[in-house]
């Protein structure tokens, strides 16, 4: 008996080939063939508001079917030759056509998945923001004492992060002139400097001494204190 569907509820004739074997309780590898020839024609036979494209389709395989089915009473032998216009020649044709289809269509319920899942997922294109591009991020070459405070801080905070070294201590006299001579040779031999370099001892006397010494120079006008980049490398060198 034939079920309340239309034609375009089926995706091809192996499509509803598969309706009817399941419908009639079938199994794939015991195929009636009388039985399922009969009900595929019937229901191409309702079917008659069939495009002639789509006809053809349906037809090709009530062919392929009917040839069948005319093999199977004829007695012939799967091992005989087959007729080369026809693509189903023996019962084994049709069962492997059958689950390669079945096969295919349960691959293409799970790309359905896939994509159904996928939907819910946006995704936006790369935006320009070339526009809101700052070229130029060096700042205003002139530093002033809040900053040099700063490096300095910052300087003192990484020192007490560093493990002691066990060294010979032996006091030494250093004054802010002597310093900022030994500063000013530093610079004229290197053209410029880091900030931090200049703490090469640790020693309290020799870190106060050797900020101040800068402090004063920079007073003086002497050094040109630079900074690159916000939180970079203050640099010194000799005006």
């Amino acid at each position: 008996m034939i079920g309340n569907f239309c034609i375009n509820d089926f995706e091809g004739p192996l499509d509803l080939l598969l309706h009817l074997i399941r419908s009639s309780k079938m199994d794939i590898y015991d195929i009636n063939i009388e039985s399922i020839t009969k009900q595929y024609l019937s229901y191409i036979d309702e079917a008659r508001d069939l495009s002639v494209d789509v006809a053809s389709e349906y037809l090709v395989m009530a062919a392929e079917l009917v040839h069948l089915k005319s093999r199977i009473l004829l007695n012939k032998k799967e091992e005989e030759p087959s007729d080369e216009a026809y693509e189903i020649n023996s019962e084994e044709d049709l069962r492997n056509k059958l689950l390669e289809y079945e096969h295919v269509k349960e691959l293409t319920s799970t790309f359905q998945e896939l994509e159904d899942k996928r939907s819910n997922f946006y995704t936006k294109l790369p935006s320009d923001l070339s526009e809101f591009k700052i070229e130029d991020t060096s700042l205003d070459p002139d530093i002033d004492l809040s900053d040099l405070v700063n490096a300095f801080e910052m300087f003192l905070e990484r020192q007490k992060l560093n493990k002691p070294l066990n060294t010979k201590i032996t006091k030494r006299e250093l004054s802010v002139t002597t310093r900022t001579r030994e500063i000013r040779n530093i610079l004229r031999e290197k053209g410029k400097c880091e900030f931090t370099s200049l703490f090469d001892n640790i020693s309290k006397p020799y870190v106060v001494v050797t900020f101040l010494s800068v402090l004063e120079m920079s007073k003086n006008k002497e050094i040109l204190i630079t900074q690159d980049h916000t939180f970079g490398e203050i640099m010194l060198e000799m005006k």
